[in-house]
């Protein structure tokens, strides 16, 4: 299947309007984001970060033209940081950030991220790391999965989808996607597997997330390129659930905001201490009409950007 980058037109456009020197792309994935902001942006040198080896090696193909300004990390962008200080660079004018699994990542059986194919459950982006779903469905305890899926998949059934799995693995092992999937099922009462959607969609989402520490990566890396920016520097990044959303509106918010100022005190407006950062998209860029209708994953996806104003030191 083509891959289509998600709202490429709209965050590469925000980022280039800085026209600086040095850019990060989080989340390379096959190099679309990153091959339009090279092609725009003719002095820049890309850093690029990404935990998949595949998407590191296919994306070469796509971005050959630029291989010498783009230096490759084979690394979750929470290290982002250091990866960059140990090349030399504590600044940069732009980060993007392309968060959840790439339409190649679900598309291939082998990845076992989708329930759309019946294959051994695996889930991992970084295909080097030990913990897969595998170990997660088979090995977390009861607590444990009713907890990932309340917290990471928003599922309220996550108690009867959580003891269905328990009971279900202590006659065999649950091995595949489809193996799982059934065992979704038959904890969910007929109201709602009469629903659109696949049944299993939260719990999936759920386990996905807790087996690459998504929301933890996240967090980290919010704060890494925050610190990153250059006055004028911008941080773009594309959510595709409500949880990672929700976390990007409210780390963007805490940052664009100054700090408390007691009203009784008598301070000019020149005198008050402004926020370091300011939003550059008050509300969320969603996909327009025409992406809509070509690229079925751009429909959950909302772009927020935000830009340093003030140097604070950190």
């Amino acid at each position: 299947m083509e891959h289509f980058s998600v709202l490429k037109e709209e965050s590469v456009s925000l980022l280039s309007e800085v026209n600086g020197t040095i850019y990060v792309d989080g989340t390379l994935g096959r190099g679309g984001h990153a091959g339009e902001l090279l092609k725009r942006i003719p002095d820049c040198h890309l850093y690029a970060f990404d935990k998949d080896a595949t998407a590191l090696r296919e994306s070469m193909e796509h971005l050959a033209p630029y291989r010498e300004r783009i230096t490759l990390f084979h690394e979750d962008f929470r290290k982002m940081k250091e990866c960059l200080q140990e090349s030399g660079i504590n600044r940069v004018d732009g980060i993007l950030l392309d968060l959840g699994v790439s339409s190649p990542q679900f598309d291939d059986p082998e990845r076992g991220f989708s329930y759309r194919f019946d294959t051994r459950l695996d889930m991992r982006m970084d295909q080097s790391q030990s913990l897969s779903a595998y170990e997660v469905v088979n090995e977390y305890s009861f607590q444990q999965l009713e907890s990932i899926l309340r917290r990471y998949g928003e599922e309220p059934r996550a108690r009867a989808i959580a003891r269905a799995i328990e009971k279900a693995r202590l006659n065999q092992p649950i091995e595949t996607t489809g193996q799982l999937s059934d065992v979704i099922r038959s904890a969910l009462p007929e109201s709602v597997l009469r629903k659109k959607g696949h049944p299993a969609k939260q719990a999936f989402q759920a386990i996905r997330i807790e087996v690459n520490h998504e929301l933890d990566a996240l967090q980290e890396g919010l704060e890494q390129a925050c610190s990153l920016l250059k006055v004028g520097g911008r941080c773009a990044v594309i959510t595709f659930h409500s949880l990672e959303d929700r976390m990007v509106k409210n780390f963007f918010k805490q940052k664009s905001s100054a700090p408390f100022a007691d009203p009784k005190l008598p301070l000019k407006e020149s005198q008050m201490e402004q926020a370091s950062f300011s939003l550059v998209t008050k509300h969320p860029i969603t996909a327009n009409e025409e992406e809509l209708e070509t690229n079925r994953r751009s429909h959950s996806a909302k772009l927020r950007v935000i830009e340093r104003v003030k140097d604070d030191g950190d």
